[in-house]
């Protein structure tokens, strides 16, 4: 009997959809970053992490799939899977700072720092750089902001990595 094609697996198409999202939102992140001019703030640059930890762990994991290790590929499926519920964790957090709902962190939430006594205030301006605050939403659309964009791909990229984890366990049984 002949063996399948692997791009037709199931599993293979979630993990290459997951790979395509992963990659897609992050050259979008990026394009606001460097076309549009939104500058991005420590709490989104957190929320990058996931992103370019598991883009590679991704590929690996269909490279693996394709030759033959479905049970390896799995398991990095699954971290990707892992990785991507948390990151929505994080963006669920920075979206609940934006609208005020709790406090953020204080290096990007608070009043900047004030110079030392007996320095130089204005030379001390001049030379810190602009500090894009967390609590301010740069940017909405249909009443989300960046972060809240991220919470939806960062699930939708979760739920496709863990379709795709599963899907390779279960390729492995019928090998």
């Amino acid at each position: 009997m002949a063996r399948p094609k692997i791009a037709s697996s199931p599993a293979y198409q979630w993990g290459a959809a997951c790979l395509f999202l992963a990659v897609a939102v992050i050259l979008g992140a990026l394009g606001f970053e460097h076309i549009g001019k939104i500058l991005p703030c420590p709490l989104c640059l957190e929320q990058r992490w996931a992103y370019y930890g598991s883009i590679p762990v991704a590929f690996i994991a269909l490279v693996l799939l394709s030759a033959g290790h479905p049970r390896a590929a799995a398991g990095l499926f699954g971290l990707v899977g892992l990785a991507f519920l948390a990151n929505a964790g994080l963006g669920t957090y920075h979206a609940g700072v934006e609208w005020g709902f709790w406090a953020g962190p204080d290096t990007c939430s608070g009043a900047p720092a004030v110079a030392q006594a007996g320095g130089n205030f204005l030379e001390t301006l001049k030379n810190t750089d602009r500090i894009v605050r967390c609590d301010e939403a740069a940017w909405r659309f249909a009443g989300l902001s960046l972060a809240g964009w991220n919470v939806v791909a960062s699930l939708m990229l979760s739920t496709a990595a863990i379709k795709a984890a599963i899907s390779a366990r279960d390729h492995e049984l019928y090998l």
